[in-house]
């Protein structure tokens, strides 16, 4: 969700730029600019169309420059048009002075654009973000490092910005409050982004600005002020970000790369994993393991499914109680809180700004053990919390989450034979079982990925569909919610899911022959009962879809359409299952036309709240 990359140099800095803004692509976004100092005047071009769109611009107008900013916009404020495009500027004329792009929200922007305004300021767009451009001009004193740290005072809400001035060529000052930035070191050059993917093959030099901190980017320096306006110095880390990960190869789809990457990144996660132990999860992770009572998860969307399948897997198989909580939800309700609670935060890209928002809600009431389950050693999430495990997807460039999805499922059923471990709860036998089980689980998946040809014919009766049903029970129950979120992320096919058990508490009353019913049919304790469940949707003239294993004795029939599961897999099935959601989800999405990578409205890494 929106990117930044801005950069000092001595050579010509729009391939960078553009380059930084292609990498932040599988972000989202609706709308792309890029603003350069060119002969003392300030430039921009901007696109409401892709990165490749404003490219052709910059090379038809010639657009160069050694001092410069970029940006890729989610809209909030204002919908997606180019006059609410970023890079913004301040006077908003052809003599403009700043020039600023912006992640985050103002939450007091109408009082700053009544103020703005009552002192002759003319705003071009309906964003936040062009009072923040016309706050810094206003209070411009001739330093513009300076400036930005006096204007920020008066900011309400998350942000990180980039901005330079006409008046001083080759500088930009940059600055963050709740959302994330970083600076790449160069030699005689300098360079900002939201994301150090966006400076992969420039730098690998990078700076981890922490919150209020305020940098000033010069050819030969790089100057940080923390959030009291003192002199810090932040730790350079070498990230060797992958350039060549998000390349497509030979799929039509990223989302179909990242499905059909999931044995591998699985077997990734999985690397050199002997034998369960607490070390897993860091240093001192023994002592708060023994030390907690219950486990606590927050997340959002995808990882809030996977959070929802963890607690089963927890309470069945460690016996420790455990609370799922929507991130978002969390510190704006009166919750009870336990100081020998484990809070365990699960996030992609370890930014997600409801998520880091809940972790510090559950600090402040005292809830100091800390973990999260997350894919970028390099994040926020991973800064904030005691300890972690970091999974190995790589670069999910698909906005629908896949294999971020099953290697996160892969770490917590990691987490719970470790907690049944520390709590006496595991046996030496149950412990070999569970590991030869997870080892075999790329082989196993592959199996799965292998039932395409089926499920691509499903898929083209899907997408002549406005509806879905998705139905599970147990353990499977969050793993319908998660085929059901994938289906409407992508193909724009309405979908709810249920557990088979509450169809006759009401979504009964949804059911007729136009709508399928998938039903997720592992061969556990509850598929008698789940049998019934799919009787009830075929006495109403429903059309079943059904995931059923190799020996659940589940037919195919008159509206009964049958795909079978290669093998039982006991307490690791959600991880099979869901893989086959995904698969339905991506044919449905391409018979339907639909742009599969990059759904409409939506963002891949959430920073906004």
């Amino acid at each position: 969700m929106c990117g930044i990359v801005g950069a000092v140099a001595q050579r010509n800095i729009t391939p960078i730029l553009l380059e930084g803004l292609k990498r932040l692509e599988y972000r989202g976004y609706d709308s792309c600019g890029v603003a350069l100092h060119v002969d003392g005047q300030l430039q921009r071009s901007r696109s409401t169309s892709r990165v490749a769109d404003l490219e052709k611009q910059v090379d038809e107008t010639g657009l160069k420059g050694f001092t410069g900013i970029a940006h890729t916009r989610w809209a909030t404020h204002g919908a997606p048009a180019s006059h609410n495009a970023h890079p913004h500027f301040s006077p908003s004329s052809d003599n403009a002075r700043i020039a600023l792009v912006h992640n985050g929200i103002i939450e007091n922007h109408d009082e700053l654009r009544a103020e703005l305004t009552a002192l002759g300021y003319v705003f071009q767009s309906q964003t936040d973000t062009e009072v923040i451009a016309h706050l810094v001009e206003h209070m411009y004193n001739g330093d513009l490092f300076d400036t930005v740290q006096q204007a920020v005072k008066r900011l309400h809400g998350a942000y990180a910005i980039a901005v330079f001035s006409r008046e001083e060529p080759h500088r930009v000052v940059a600055a963050r409050q709740g959302s994330p930035l970083i600076v790449g070191i160069g030699e005689g050059e300098n360079f900002v982004a939201s994301d150090a993917m966006a400076l992969a093959g420039t730098s690998n030099q990078i700076i981890y600005l922490e919150e209020g901190d305020v940098v000033d980017l010069q050819l030969g320096k790089v100057w940080i002020v923390d959030v009291n306006g003192k002199s810090v110095e932040r730790e350079v880390k070498t990230v060797h970000a992958h350039t060549g990960a998000a390349e497509l190869g030979p799929y039509r789809h990223y989302m179909q790369k990242e499905i059909f990457e999931q044995p591998r990144v699985i077997g990734d996660t999985l690397e050199g994993i002997t034998g369960i132990m607490p070390e897993l999860f860091g240093d001192g992770a023994y002592k708060v393991f023994k030390e907690i009572d219950r486990v606590l998860i927050l997340a959002c969307g995808t990882s809030y499914y996977a959070g929802s399948t963890a607690k089963y897997w927890i309470e069945s198989i460690a016996k420790v109680p455990v609370n799922v909580e929507i991130a978002s939800e969390y510190r704006y309700r009166d919750s009870v809180p336990d100081p020998r609670t484990l809070v365990v935060t699960i996030s992609q890209s370890g930014e997600t700004a409801d998520t880091l928002a809940a972790l510090k809600h559950a600090r402040s009431l005292g809830m100091e053990h800390t973990l999260t389950i997350c894919n970028v050693a390099t994040s926020a999430m991973v800064r904030e919390c005691k300890l972690a495990y970091i999974t190995r997807a790589g670069v999910e460039v698909g906005v629908a989450s896949t294999k971020a999805f099953t290697t996160q499922l892969a770490a917590l059923f990691l987490l719970t034979l470790t907690l049944a471990q520390v709590n006496g709860r595991l046996t030496d036998e149950e412990e070999a079982a569970h590991l030869k089980a997870m080892r075999h689980l790329p082989s196993a998946i592959t199996s799965v990925l292998a039932l395409e040809p089926q499920i691509i014919a499903w898929a083209e009766e899907f997408a002549r569909k406005e509806n879905a049903l998705f139905l599970g029970r147990g353990l499977h129950y969050p793993i319908a919610l998660e085929g059901a979120l994938k289906l409407k992320e992508i193909s724009y096919i309405h979908a709810e899911a249920y557990p088979a058990g509450e169809l006759k508490h009401g979504p009964l009353a949804l059911v007729t022959e136009e709508m399928p019913v998938v039903t997720i049919a592992p061969n556990d304790t509850l598929i008698e009962k789940l049998k019934s469940n799919m009787q009830e949707v075929r006495a109403r003239g429903g059309q079943l879809f059904v995931f059923a294993d190799v020996d659940s004795r589940i037919t195919s029939g008159d509206g009964v359409h049958v795909i079978r599961m290669p093998e039982h897999y006991g307490q690791l099935s959600p991880i099979l299952h869901v893989v086959s959601l995904q698969l339905l989800a991506y044919h449905s999405a391409l018979a339907r036309g639909t742009d599969v990578d990059k759904p409409r409205n939506l963002a891949k890494s959430v920073t906004v709240e």
